[in-house]
């Protein structure tokens, strides 16, 4: 194992020509030994792991570099880096600030993995993979919507391939708050026409889409929970 220090493993001690400029890089608990995710790292995420001590990769859907849970939160601390006998893969030791994947699992190998993906009462799921494939699962119960942001926010980040919140973040603040506007008058028809499951999911829509739009904006849920301990406090 090769320690953080300067003496320690370095830049050039890995073969990056291999593949094209990216290694991969298993990040392992330093504590537990179980395996957290694996991401890509590029010369300079590489670089930025060993100055920082924050797990930093290399993002391909984006092209360009990213620290886990630099939003969230959720950061990786390295404690230490190997490298294997090809130089062409990386074992980050790392201890987990927080939930290490976006479904709010300890671990991206967990039991949520493949876990089907529900469908958003908005149809978005019908030319992408939908609001639920973003979504945590909730076996948190009442911190549901802190990890729901905590999703968000990582998306917002990493903005990966497939993802229907990618696809927002992408479009624009103005589309967003389009579907804001959308998703609130679905919300009020339902409350006055339809039956108690309808306007539960419609309301749904409106939470995520408009933490989506807070997001956007630089936002997030801690700073609507700040202004209502303001005028309720």
């Amino acid at each position: 194992m090769i320690p953080l220090r300067p003496e320690g493993l370095g830049v050039a001690d890995v073969d990056f020509a291999k593949a094209g400029g990216l290694v991969p890089g298993v990040v392992q608990h330093a504590r537990t030994g179980q395996v957290l995710m694996v991401g890509f790292l590029d010369e300079g995420a590489l670089a930025a792991t060993l100055e920082t001590g924050l797990a930093t990769f290399w993002s391909r859907s984006r092209g360009t570099s990213w620290t886990k849970g630099e939003t969230s939160g959720n950061v990786l601390r390295v404690e230490a880096v190997e490298v294997d006998c090809d130089r062409d893969t990386l074992l980050l030791h790392a201890l987990p600030a927080g939930p290490t994947c976006h479904t709010g699992d300890d671990t991206c190998f967990g039991p949520d993995a493949l876990a089907p993906e529900p469908t958003p009462t908005d149809g978005s799921a019908r030319t992408g993979r939908g609001v639920g494939a973003d979504t945590p699962t909730g076996r948190h119960g009442q911190h549901f919507l802190p990890e729901l942001d905590a999703v968000v926010a990582s998306r917002r980040a990493e903005l990966p391939e497939g993802s229907y919140t990618t696809r927002l973040f992408t479009d624009g603040v103005r589309r967003i708050a389009q579907k804001v506007g959308e998703e609130g008058v679905e919300t009020a028809l339902a409350a006055v026409a339809q039956d108690d499951d309808a306007l539960l999911g419609e309301s749904a829509d409106l939470v995520y889409h408009l933490l989506v739009l807070l997001r956007a904006r630089g936002l997030g849920l801690e700073d609507v929970e700040r202004v209502l301990r303001q005028r309720h406090g």
